[in-house]
This record gives structure tokens, C-alpha cells and sequence, in this order.
């Protein structure tokens, strides 16, 4: 009797074996058809008993089961996932196996993948669709999880798309794997615009410089992407109301690296944006004595600084950088926009006046007052324009000024220069 039972089982057994090879060989008819539906079913009634098949077996289970999923590029979010992690079953068996029956092709559609999503994600970026664009560049990161600047990519535009709880995932996710996106960067000088521009290579740039179009080539290194992820991170929790978890995050990170200005920096907003002004104003005065000779340091200082309100701080922190760095252009510019912003009050209390003789009187005075504040501007303005000569807001702003102080000959030139910026 028990010798019946051993027998009946182990035809019970060949009978299930002989059933999943048809359900594989049916998904493999469906996928050439191009029936992912019929597909997927098939893979679905043969993966009960996967488990107990041989390497040979689930390797090809799973390369279908990859594409059946992937559905030539059309599957949801969900189905990708698993396309996904069922190709690197395959490699991981196959590797195991010392085969690669599967392997290569693999590869090959892993590539189209990771091609068709950064496709995706560049196009929704463009189109400011940045839900979507946040989703592909995350899975072009699955699908090459050395590329971690695609799951930066993910983050940033989830913050666009104004998805915190994402953002918040993949931010914390490239902390603990130790990001800090620093690259090699190329870069020259165009003769024509005067601007610097980055080229993709070394090779590309020196071509540039060969064909006479491009001067000065550097090789250099982008700045480090940490401190903004860190600083993210912490903003995400202020968002969210987890102000202890935000400073947590910066003390943190400050203690594992004491020397980065940027994560100080970073601290300091977050106190910015806390509240802690005095906190704030402790931590820019020790980030100006850590490299007081760095122009980019005293203008990030006059932005944050700016956005704090305190304009005069500002044009100190702007005017130091000239004074380390007289070509930068940034820092001459936003001079000129502090200087204007001086404009709205005066304007709002000219508007306010009646029209007595004292109200004319204070009126003649506030104007006058106002047109000072124009030319404290106009050094700054022409300056800019003259570091970036294709700048049209600065040519703009600068026509708009010689048209109110009624300088006309500087208005037609600076008009001129304006109608050719924008025909270009």
C-alpha cells in the first residue's frame, strides 16, 4: 500500500512538472504574439511551483515572467517593478549557475529600459511634469542602481511635483548610501558671450578651444550635492512640522563632517527658517572665519542673508564678494536688485499723498529720492550687462531706469540693445 502512495505521488509530482513547462511554453507563445495578458496569466499558473524547479527552469521562468511584466514598455508602475526584479533573478541564478543562456538578452532589454525611462523622465522635466519625471528617473535608477545621480534626479523633481513624502524617501535613501554627486567638470570660456560654459568632456571642450570658439579650459570638480540633500531633508521635516527631527538631521551631519561648509550653511537656513535669527547670524559669522577669501561663500551669505530680510547684511556679504572676485556678475546684479527693492516704499508713500502744497512738496522730495536710488543702481546694472552682455532683464531694468530719469539718448541705446537680445 504505501509503495501505491509513493508511486501515485511521484506521478503527481511529473504531472505538475509536465504542467508548468506547457504554462511556460504558452507564456513564451503569448509574449511572441505580443498577448502580455495571455502572458502574464500563464506565468501566473506556473509560478505556484517554481520554487521546487531547477535553476534551468526558473531562469526561464523568470525571463518570461521579466517580459511578460515589462509588456514591451507599456506595463504600470507596478508591473515594472516586478519586471525588473524578476531580470535580476535571472542574472542572479544564471551567475550562480555559471550559464547565460538569458543573461544577455537581459542586458539588452535592461538597456532599453533604462533608456525608454531616462527618455520619460527628460521629456516630463521639460514639460514640467515632474510626478512623472520623478517616477521614471527612479526607476532608471533601479534598473542601474550605480547611477545614484538618477535617484537624486527622482528626489529633486518630487520636490517640484511638491510630493514630500517621496522626495523625503529618496533623499534619505542617498544619505545612507553616501552621495555626494561631486563630478568631473570641463569647462571654457565662449569669446563670442564671455559666459562659461560646461561640456560633457574633455575631449568635446578641447575641440572648442582648437576650433578657436572656446579660451581658458579648466578641469574642475562640480561642488558636492550632500549638503543640499541634507538641508532637504531637514526642510521636508520643517514642512511637516518635525522641527526636532530637522535640526536632528543638520547636527547630525555637521558632526560627521565638521569642515563642510555647505552643511553649515544648510544649518544656518534651517534656523532661518525656524525663527532662530540669532542662531542664524552665530553660524554665518563662523562660516565667514572657516574661508573668509571665498567670493562664492560671502555671496551665498548676501542670499541668505537677503531672503532673511536684512538688506544691509546683503550688500556687505555682495560687496565683499566683488572684492574677492570683481567679475562676478551675480553678485553685482543682486546689489542692484537690493537697491531697487527700496523703490516700493517711497512709491507707496508717494501714492499716498493728497495735493496740498505740503503734499507736492514731499511728493517733489520722494521723487527725487526715487531717482537717487536709480542711479545708486545704475553702476551695478551696467556692470552686470557688462560681465554678461546678453543679459535682458539687466538691459531692460537699465532702459526702464534711463526712461524714468529722462536720459533719452541712454534709453534708445539701451532699447536698441534690448530689441536685439530679444530678436536673437
Amino acid at each position: 500500500m504505501k509503495k501505491q502512495i509513493i508511486v501515485a505521488l511521484a506521478l503527481l509530482v511529473s504531472s505538475f512538472s509536465f504542467s508548468q513547462k506547457d504554462e511556460l511554453k504558452d507564456a513564451e507563445k503569448a509574449i511572441k504574439g505580443g498577448n502580455y495578458a495571455d502572458a502574464k496569466s500563464a506565468i501566473k499558473s506556473a509560478e505556484a511551483l517554481i520554487g521546487s524547479a531547477d535553476d534551468k527552469t526558473k531562469a526561464k521562468f523568470y525571463f518570461l515572467k521579466g517580459q511578460a511584466l515589462y509588456a514591451n514598455g507599456t506595463a504600470t508602475s507596478d508591473d515594472m517593478n516586478s519586471a525588473i526584479e524578476s531580470f535580476e533573478k535571472v542574472i542572479e541564478i544564471e551567475r550562480k549557475d555559471g550559464k547565460s543562456k538569458y543573461s544577455d538578452e537581459v542586458n539588452e532589454i535592461k538597456q532599453l529600459m533604462l533608456n525608454t525611462f531616462l527618455s520619460k523622465g527628460n521629456a516630463a522635466l521639460e514639460s514640467k511634469n515632474y510626478s512623472v519625471s520623478s517616477m521614471a528617473f527612479e526607476k532608471a535608477y533601479r534598473m542601474s542602481p550605480k547611477d545614484t545621480l538618477y535617484l537624486y534626479y527622482a528626489a529633486s523633481t518630487a520636490v517640484n511635483a511638491q510630493d514630500y513624502k517621496t522626495s523625503l524617501e529618496y533623499y534619505e535613501e542617498l544619505r545612507d548610501l553616501g552621495f555626494t554627486g561631486v563630478q568631473m567638470e570641463y569647462t571654457a570660456i565662449n569669446k563670442e558671450s564671455g559666459e562659461t560654459e560646461v561640456f560633457n568632456s574633455a575631449s568635446l571642450r578641447d575641440l572648442s578651444v582648437k576650433a578657436g570658439t572656446h579660451i581658458s579650459p579648466k578641469d574642475g570638480k562640480t561642488d558636492s550635492k550632500r549638503g543640499e540633500i541634507i538641508k532637504n531633508i531637514a526642510l521636508i521635516y520643517v514642512n511637516n512640522g518635525e522641527k526636532e527631527k530637522a535640526l536632528n538631521a543638520m547636527t547630525e551631519a555637521r558632526a560627521a563632517n565638521p569642515d563642510d561648509l555647505g552643511l553649515l550653511l544648510s544649518e544656518a537656513n534651517i534656523h532661518l527658517q525656524l525663527g532662530n535669527k540669532q542662531e542664524f547670524k552665530n553660524l554665518m559669522e563662523v562660516a565667514t572665519k572657516k574661508d573668509p577669501n571665498n567670493a562664492e561663500l560671502q555671496y551665498n551669505l548676501g542670499v541668505v542673508a537677503s531672503e532673511a530680510g536684512d538688506v544691509e547684511s546683503a550688500r556687505k556679504y555682495y560687496e565683499k564678494a566683488i572684492t574677492l572676485d570683481p567679475k562676478y556678475a551675480d553678485a553685482h546684479n543682486n546689489i542692484a536688485v537690493l537697491i531697487l527693492g527700496g523703490e516700493q516704499a517711497i512709491i507707496e508713500e508717494m501714492n499716498k499723498l493728497g495735493t496740498s502744497a505740503a503734499d507736492n512738496k514731499k511728493y517733489d522730495e520722494l521723487k527725487n529720492k526715487r531717482s537717487e536710488i536709480y542711479k545708486d543702481a545704475i553702476p551695478y546694472l551696467t556692470k552686470t550687462l557688462e560681465l554678461r552682455p546678453k543679459n535682458v532683464d539687466a538691459a531692460k531694468t537699465l532702459m526702464n531706469i534711463y526712461s524714468a530719469l529722462g536720459e533719452t539718448a541712454k534709453f534708445k541705446e539701451m532699447k536698441a540693445k534690448v530689441d536685439t537680445l530679444q530678436g536673437e
